[in-house]
């Protein structure tokens, strides 16, 4: 399914005004009372320095500014990042019931797992994990119902399962198979190709790839991507992406060979996403500044080496994401005039690229497309569940996709003359199946379907609306194991950014919270995609605050209408949802029992200075424009932390590796609460070695980080661990 193009450079993204004045050393001894049973707690001393900025008028203080080093090359982060985990370790391994729920984690997890198919050539390839695999391996077939054999078993290629296989693409005659290679979690990809037959390397190989596709010529000669300028030497994971170019690599070729297709050097801000059409003939370049579904789309004709590139659509004004073409005739997704977006088509072959409707915008929100078999299939969210419907080229629907109930929908990927095509389909309480969908006939049949140790019948799922503080009514999702009733203790995740929609998904580590009586609550809030560009635009820049509300609002519904214990709710929430938790946090810390932020974006002010941080603008703003930073200055977590307030119990998560939200963001905001609130309850933090912002992260630090997770929140809400 052809979703937005640069959600790649969104997902897991992302932090005030602290008090603290940028003195001396400040040692932080934490004192756990005794009547809590717990043994006494120290922090490390991290050491203060007189850092402060005048912004519009503004003395801001960074008193923790040289954690941001690297903790590769800086040896004092290095030395507190050892005392801040030595810490966190010995408080983790106390809390009651964690072996056992790891155990019961680590039963969860070991469930045999597919990919959706990709055809191409008549083979068949897709992931599979036997269950407890740190990397799931790549196979192919060489048809549908045939044996499967190995290609890439990333699994070999470093002891500790922190090397992964990333994106993969195989060639159109199935010949050829490109694909990335991540490590320690970076975003950064080295890029090479897989003779399909043989199982062996062809020895080419592309660096410095990062947010590109892979997108092979129709005739199997070379791959288009992109890359950004090599860093300087020690900056690999903190300095700025600029520069994006679009390459093409020939085969056989080494790297410092490949042709540049397109670039913008007059304007270093701008990435660039390569596809190509159906046909073969175009090169369809789709541009974006920032995170914001606003595009640039340019044509070039493959078929004569000298073509300039054909402006289709200019502006950075809307969403214009190529679905795939008919000749002259290309379709795309679009919002323009459409807030829940719709599917056009334009005559590039006519003067003035003539645009004509084919799919009109719906009540529900447009969440992607795809062209299968003569086909366009649309993926909806109707208050953020999947539905699928099937349309004729000229946009008659003639059909819809039989889901299995209420839950996520993704996959539907294919060609032009495809007869079949393969979707994938979870729930909170059904982990993915892979269904095989008839272009022609419009049956679905099960593909690939999951052997789980837990009866799903066992879980039941329902959806709430409550009132946020506007009155704006916002829809939240509530798991349960059934016999479950009255207050329980509740986890509540949430994103709330970027157009990001959260829907159903299948989590074997939430499972286990939910087997021994937990409830677990997701909340849909402005600022995600569920309902079109006004929520997404309603959540985000001057509007931010309403995320934060949305929030709150959702824990008092939990507490007030007895789903939480009254002392019993627990937040979670990763990226931007790290910024989310520490805002919220700060806001309200009554309101909250327990907190997880994980790499999370914590100072507003500095966001844009790292790695791909430059984007998030689209969503934030700009720190060094007045109006905006008033606005990130009054939200920012690492600058509202204030002496003297009890804040809840707080477990930060990060990982040394992450170029995506550098983890400096984490290791101030919780130096920070340590210092501002050091004999209060336990403010942690549990750095990860060898891994990212979370994609390639293998199977057994997941479990690891999760039952120290859920354990530290069960410790605090009290629930009963085995």
């Amino acid at each position: 399914m052809e979703r937005h193009m640069h959600r790649s450079l969104v997902i897991g993204l992302l932090a005030s005004v602290f008090a603290l004045t940028a003195n001396a050393d400040a040692a932080s001894p934490a004192e756990e009372p005794a009547a809590e049973g717990r043994a006494p707690l120290s922090y490390p001393r991290t050491r203060t320095a007189e850092v402060a900025e005048q912004q519009f008028g503004v003395a801001v203080a960074d008193p923790y500014r040289w954690l941001e080093n690297d903790v590769r090359s800086d040896a004092e982060v290095k030395g507190w990042v050892e005392a801040q985990n030595a810490v966190t370790d010995r408080f983790l391994a106390t809390l009651p019931g964690r072996a056992a729920l790891e155990r019961r984690i680590t039963e969860f997890y070991d469930y045999e797992r597919f990919g959706a198919p990709v055809k191409k050539g008549g083979r068949y390839f897709y992931a599979h994990n036997s269950g407890l695999q740190n990397q799931s391996v790549l196979f192919v077939r060489e048809s549908l119902g045939g044996e499967g054999r190995v290609l890439i078993d990333a699994n070999t290629w470093s002891a500790d399962g922190a090397t992964a296989l990333a994106d993969w693409t195989p060639s159109e005659d199935g010949r050829y198979l490109v694909y990335s290679i991540q490590d320690g979690g970076s975003d950064w990809r080295t890029v090479k190709v897989l003779d399909v037959a043989t199982g062996e390397d062809t020895g080419d190989e592309v660096k410095w790839v990062k947010f590109s596709g892979m997108e092979w010529a129709k005739d199997g000669s070379g791959f288009f991507y992109t890359r950004f300028p090599e860093p300087q030497a020690g900056q690999e994971f903190q300095s700025t992406n600029l520069n994006a170019r679009i390459y093409f690599h020939k085969l056989g070729t080494p790297q410092t060979a490949d042709r540049l297709v397109y670039a913008t050097p007059d304007k270093p801000s701008y990435g660039h996403y390569a596809s190509v059409s159906d046909d073969g003939r175009w090169l369809v370049v789709t541009t974006a500044e920032g995170t914001d579904d606003r595009y640039e789309v340019h044509a070039i004709d493959l078929r004569d080496p000298g073509a300039e590139p054909k402006a289709l659509v200019t502006g950075l004004e809307n969403n214009w994401s190529f679905i795939g073409n008919e000749g002259a005739r290309f379709f795309f997704i679009t919002n323009k005039d459409a807030p829940k977006l719709k599917i056009v088509a334009m005559d590039v072959g006519r003067p003035g690229n003539p645009v004509t409707p084919v799919v009109a915008e719906s009540e529900a929100t447009l969440d992607g497309a795809s062209i299968v078999g003569r086909r366009l299939i649309a993926s909806y969210l109707a208050d953020a569940k999947s539905q699928v419907s099937v349309h004729d080229l000229q946009g008659r629907k003639l059909s819809s996709v039989d889901l299995p109930g209420i839950g996520t929908a993704g996959g539907f990927r294919g060609d032009m003359g495809d007869a079949e095509t393969f979707f994938s389909f979870s729930s909170f309480n059904r982990p993915t199946t892979i269904y095989r969908y008839d272009v022609r006939s419009g049956e679905v049949s099960e593909w690939a379907v999951p052997k789980v140790a837990f009866n799903p019948d066992d879980y039941a799922v329902e959806q709430v609306f409550y009132a946020s503080k506007d009155g704006t009514r916002v829809p939240m999702f509530i798991v349960r194991k059934k016999g479950t009733s009255g207050p329980a203790p509740t986890l509540l995740y949430a994103y709330g950014g970027f157009n990001v929609s959260l829907t159903p998904s299948f989590s074997p580590t939430r499972l286990a919270w939910l087997e021994q009586g937990g409830v677990f609550a997701l909340a849909n809030l402005r600022g995600g995609g569920e309902y079109g560009k006004a929520w997404h635009d309603a959540g985000r820049l001057a509007q931010k605050q309403n995320v934060f509300d949305d929030f709150i609002a959702a824990g008092e519904y939990l507490k007030a209408n007895g789903i939480a214990s009254p002392k019993g709710l627990a937040i979670q929430g990763g990226s931007n949802g790290g910024l989310l938790v520490g805002a919220v946090v700060n806001q309200r810390p009554d309101l909250f029992d327990a907190a997880n932020a994980a790499v999370g974006v914590m100072d507003m002010l500095r966001f844009d200075r790292f790695t791909a941080g430059r984007y998030w603008v689209d969503d934030y703003g700009y720190p060094d424009r007045e109006a905006d930073f008033r606005t990130l200055l009054a939200y920012s977590p690492y600058h509202n932390i204030k002496p003297g307030v009890a804040y809840p119990p707080m477990l930060v998560t990060t990982a040394d590796t992450d170029d995506r939200v550098v983890p400096g963001h984490s290791f101030k905001y919780i130096a920070a609460l340590q210092a501002a609130d050091p004999n209060g309850q336990p403010h942690l933090i549990r750095i990860e070695t060898r891994a990212g912002h979370g994609s390639g992260k293998p199977t057994d630090k997941i479990i690891e980080e999760a039952s120290d997770v859920l354990a530290f929140f069960a410790r605090f809400t009290g629930l009963q661990l085995p």
